[in-house]
């Protein structure tokens, strides 16, 4: 069953597969009401993808996914409904990218120590103008025949705890929630089945989402997130982390089911933020 709302999607303007007018032409030809375009640290493509959406029915959510820093762990917050042309968002979403390139170069310098040289070249031209990312670092080893698949290489050697992983500049949990809600947006814990020990603390800083309906998650684990959700009075949001199918191989867009609710109560939760 193809959901009509998918609230977590990715384009080329960070490490997604399809530009943002060819996800919205995608999200009409599955026949979605309501998409929200999250990508990585950036939103560079969301001018794209609401004009491709303009007068076509479709509803495109200006969102962001932001990478926290956390130890040890990874931690996302998504954001929705906020000024993309916010000061102070697009001046930290920037850095933030700023940070992604000599991420990138890091790694490539650790993965031609191991015996695997990847060409800037390959990966910046797989980036194209959007922020670049270990996916496209990913890609560009499958390319070069280093690795089998993009999660092997995840797996083996980009992952967080692989020989070629560097850390970066990122925000605290509390930080990007602030950051959003400073835009007039509206924060959500992005996949948060193994960080929920940060949710009580996030709450308390302003958090007003949780990402209960999610790509590999079982029907157990999703009745329990909206347990949580009750009782943190959180809105349950949900979508497929779609980035396309040589970036991950994973859900479909569209490929999980998110209620028309959450939607609707994001929409009046953005409303009541902007008076």
């Amino acid at each position: 069953m193809i959901s009509r709302v998918d609230l977590h999607l990715h384009t080329t303007a960070s490490d997604g597969q399809f530009s943002p007018s060819e996800l919205v032409a995608m999200a009409l030809e599955r026949d979605l009401l309501v998409i929200a375009i999250t990508d990585h640290d950036t939103t560079m493509g969301l001018a794209e993808a609401l004009e491709a959406a303009r007068g076509t029915g479709l509803e495109v959510i200006p969102g962001v996914e932001i990478s926290c820093d956390v130890p040890h762990e990874e931690v996302h917050l998504l954001g929705y409904y906020f000024d993309h042309h916010h000061p102070a968002l697009r001046g930290k979403l920037r850095a933030m990218r700023d940070a992604r390139l000599r991420r990138a170069k890091g790694m490539l310098v650790k993965l031609a120590a191991l015996g695997f040289p990847l060409p800037w070249e390959m990966v910046a031209e797989l980036a194209g103008d959007g922020s670049v990312g270990r996916p496209h670092i990913a890609q560009s080893m499958l390319k070069m025949g280093y690795v089998a698949s993009t999660g092997e290489a995840f797996d083996l050697y980009i992952g967080r705890n692989g020989p070629a992983y560097v850390e970066r500049y990122k925000l605290s949990p509390s930080e990007a929630v602030s950051l959003v809600k400073e835009a007039r947006g509206v924060p959500v814990l992005a996949h948060p089945l193994k960080v929920m020990h940060f949710l009580p603390s996030l709450v308390e800083a302003g958090l007003v989402g949780l990402e209960v309906y999610y790509n590999g998650y079982s029907a157990e684990e999703i009745r329990g997130l909206a347990a949580l959700a009750r009782k943190f009075d959180l809105v349950p949001t949900g979508g497929s982390d779609f980035h396309g199918p040589d970036v991950l191989d994973t859900v479909e867009m569209g490929g999980v089911w998110v209620p028309m609710e959450s939607v609707e109560r994001l929409r009046a939760l953005a409303k009541k933020m902007r008076t």
